[in-house]
């Protein structure tokens, strides 16, 4: 079976409470499942101009990420490994055996972590946008992935004035993406 019965004329708003945290999702449709991973910062509500339309062919399952939207912070770690893992158990929870892996920048991410951990849920997987891929990746983040990074951003973070470090803080948080997002939890997945 790779989809859930019954049609589904509107969306549906839902949230599941997993081993990796408290998951809210959106459905809408029947059909062979699509599941939509939005970017860093986004909801699933990047995905509200293409739902209607998958909806019509697909059961399509767009959750928000853990700390993102109206999702709770993870019961451990931010990693990609760990997304992944809780977007199995939603999948799980939702008694579907494979689905198309749609992933939006972060969410790209995320979506080839799901396929390498779990390829036997994949029917199908689709990047939009996806960073790491190609001769695209920035040099920043080419350096973040050499040996001593982490020792060398402490260094620097030691040294940065405070007040840099609370005026880029309140910055960050200013970006309405960003407005309820957990910021020390989804930076620790970068350092």
């Amino acid at each position: 079976m790779s989809a859930r019965g019954g049609s589904r004329a509107s969306c549906s708003e839902e949230v599941v409470t997993l081993a990796g945290g408290r998951i809210a999702y959106s459905t809408a449709g029947s059909g062979e499942p699509i599941l939509l991973i939005h970017g860093l910062g986004g909801t699933r509500s990047t995905w509200r101009h293409l739902v209607g339309t998958l909806a019509e062919t697909h059961l399509v399952i767009a959750p928000d990420l853990l700390g993102h939207g109206d999702s709770g912070a993870p019961a451990g770690d931010y990693s990609l490994g760990a997304h992944a893992a809780a977007l199995r158990d939603l999948l799980v929870a939702l008694d579907l055996d494979r689905a198309t892996i749609v992933g939006h920048s972060f969410g790209g991410g995320v979506a080839m972590q799901f396929a390498y951990q779990f390829p036997e849920l994949v029917d199908r997987l689709v990047l939009i946008a996806s960073g790491g891929l190609g001769s695209g990746v920035s040099l920043a983040l080419r350096a973040a992935t050499l040996p001593g990074a982490s020792t060398t951003l402490q260094a620097l973070t030691a040294i940065t004035p405070g007040w840099l470090g609370r005026l880029s803080y309140r910055a960050v948080r200013a970006v309405p993406a960003f407005a309820g997002a957990d910021l020390e939890g989804l930076l620790s997945a970068f350092t």
